[in-house]
């Protein structure tokens, strides 16, 4: 309750956060284990703003805190540091100010640490170097100063941090730094160094001449064979014939920045489709007048070099299916990454569902089979396989004929047939987080059911996930809300108010059955999407519900779920797993 007395809430995303209440488990953005203790707070881009209050050092059994993208000010309370257990911590796009607390050194726990594109000033306090299971660590767009200390993390950011000097150097700092992983060399002295340049002055000069008299004959040579080659360039598959789509998979048009621009208006503020995390989504018209949608990502800073990022978005290219976004190109500058997409001219299921006039319940099932069969092909029918990490309303959009089509992979890993498993930073969007996913940050197919089960729910609601049974005054999960009026039978409270009373109630039920499969606790109880497309078909949901429901009912009796089993990330029909590769693509 200090946390939540220190910030202001616009969107009353605490608002079942009551002090009279015995359980803390059931309210939002808080997720415990199974012996009730609290190990994950997770508020992410709710336009949170004020402090963070230090009564968080309190909570000792805290594994993950998510606060990026809000508003939060005031420095980073150095009672984190008592979080022991603490596995991921992301306070990222904030307005935190204030030095780096010394005591995050004694985080011996912690893996992933995010306190970029905030205000933070000082040096980088030393003893975090001390943290050797830390496997990424961002720092970068601050104002810190001082020297470097040597982290032992794989992967560090500290690009944006002008005054921060290289650990041994004399000279005074200019210009941020990168380096991932890290690979530094510490000078000793600075009289070693300028003796060393001394000595090698005369060597170096005569080698520099003989090299670039080979580069001027290299270079006159590549621009005689780039001249033979040109006229005879292959030119790009139109992507826009639909005919030849087996023929242009991975053959991405490399788009200009100048093009987009003009494309674009400049980047217009009055064609923007879109806000996310990761960019903007501009609507924009190219040279030949087709419409496109381009995403300008805002995240250039980080781990992905040109060409990886390249290699990722052409194996995003090689999902080509009805249900999917197709991806026209992407464009490439020393400070910009852009994608380009196909302009989907009723936007996402999220904007309709709230647009006039209101979606009939017949297309908000076509909708939700589309869906399902768009991650049925990411999951099971492509090579490699894919991970969403995202599924919600505002991620399917509608094409013309209101068709849905999975959109924005940004948040989605490659699955490899070798690795286990994978513990990465938690992405994706408050209230359609699998349980087990929020807590141990282990993504599976499964982690997408959930998310897809939560779609369900906003289809048949009209509402988002975080709008649920706000109008009903209702407290406690979502989830425990659905199942409690599907067991009362009053189903007819959950349906969208616009629809009134066309729609179909026995459609209304096999739904809403689907959605709570999808939503189980258990990763390996939820089926996987190639199920989910049948019962959506009407073929097997009266046997799936049922077997479902004996297995809770004896494992309630029996208390049989151990920590093991609630956070498995692992199916048992399944031997294809995550891969520690995470797209740097549209979000």
């Amino acid at each position: 309750m200090g946390i939540k007395a220190g910030l202001r809430d616009p969107h009353g995303v605490l608002d079942n956060w009551d002090a009279d209440s015995v359980d803390p488990c059931s309210w939002t953005m808080i997720t415990c284990s199974s012996d009730s203790l609290v190990i994950g707070l997770g508020t992410p881009s709710q336009n949170l703003s004020g402090f963070l209050s230090p009564s968080i050092g309190n909570l000792t059994n805290l594994q993950i805190i998510l606060l990026q993208n809000n508003n939060i000010t005031g420095p980073v309370p150095s009672e984190i540091g008592r979080l022991s257990k603490l596995q991921t911590l992301d306070l990222s796009n904030n307005l935190f100010s204030g030095s780096i607390p010394p005591s995050l050194g004694n985080l011996r726990n912690l893996r992933y640490m995010r306190l970029n594109n905030n205000s933070l000033s000082g040096e980088i306090p030393i003893s975090l170097a001390n943290m050797t299971q830390l496997s990424l660590m961002d720092l970068s767009y601050n104002n810190l100063s001082g020297l470097l200390p040597r982290f032992p993390s794989k992967t560090f950011n500290i690009a944006g941090n002008p005054l921060i000097c290289k650990t041994g150097s004399d000279i005074p700092c200019s210009g941020g730094i990168t380096l991932m992983p890290m690979s530094m060399t510490l000078n000793t002295s600075g009289t070693a160094l300028t003796s060393t340049k001394s000595k090698h002055h005369k060597l170096v000069l005569a080698f520099g001449t003989s090299l670039g008299c080979i580069c001027v004959l290299f270079l006159g040579f590549g621009l005689f064979i780039w001249t033979r080659q040109k006229g005879n360039q292959q030119k790009f598959v139109d992507v826009n014939d639909r005919q030849h789509e087996e023929v242009s998979l991975g053959n991405l048009r490399t788009f200009q920045f100048r093009e987009l621009q003009m494309a674009t208006n400049n980047f217009s503020s009055k064609n923007i489709l879109g806000k996310g995390g990761f960019g903007n989504v501009y609507k924009g018209h190219l040279q030949d007048g087709t419409a496109v949608a381009v995403k300008r990502l805002n995240d250039i800073s980080g781990t992905t070099g040109e060409q990886q990022f390249q290699t990722e978005v052409e194996m995003i290219s090689l999902a080509v299916h009805r249900n999917l976004l197709r991806l026209y190109g992407f464009c490439i500058t020393a400070t910009e990454k852009l994608l380009v997409y196909p302009y989907m001219s009723n936007g996402s299921v999220a904007s309709r569902l709230k647009a006039k006039p209101v979606l009939d319940w017949g297309t908000r099932k076509r909708i939700a089979l589309g869906a399902a069969r768009g991650l049925l092909y990411l999951h099971e029918q492509c090579d490699p396989k894919i991970i969403h990490r995202d599924v919600k309303a505002a991620n399917i959009l509608l094409d013309d004929y209101c068709e849905a089509v999975v959109g924005d992979f940004g948040l989605a890993k490659l699955l490899d047939h070798q690795d286990s498993h994978v513990t990465t930073a938690v992405r994706g969007t408050v209230g359609h987080i699998a349980p087990e996913y929020l807590s141990t940050g282990q993504s599976s197919e499964k982690t997408d059911v959930f998310g897809f089960g939560i779609l369900l729910l906003e289809l048949i609601t009209g509402q988002r996930a975080l709008e649920f049974g706000k109008a009903a005054n209702q407290k406690g999960a979502i989830l425990d809300w659905v199942k409690k009026l599907h067991q009362e039978k009053k189903l007819d409270a959950l349906v969208d108010k616009d629809l009134k009373t066309n729609y179909d109630r026995i459609e209304l039920e096999e739904m809403v059955k689907v959605a709570l499969l999808c939503t189980q606790y258990l990763p390996r109880l939820r089926p996987k999407m190639s199920e989910v497309v049948r019962m959506l078909e009407g073929d097997g949901l009266a046997e799936r519900w049922e077997a479902s429901q004996r297995l809770v009912s004896n494992r309630f009796k029996t208390q049989e779920f151990s920590s093991s089993e609630r956070y498995s990330d692992i199916t048992e029909d399944s031997s294809v797993f995550a891969l520690a590769i995470e797209l740097s693509g549209p979000r």
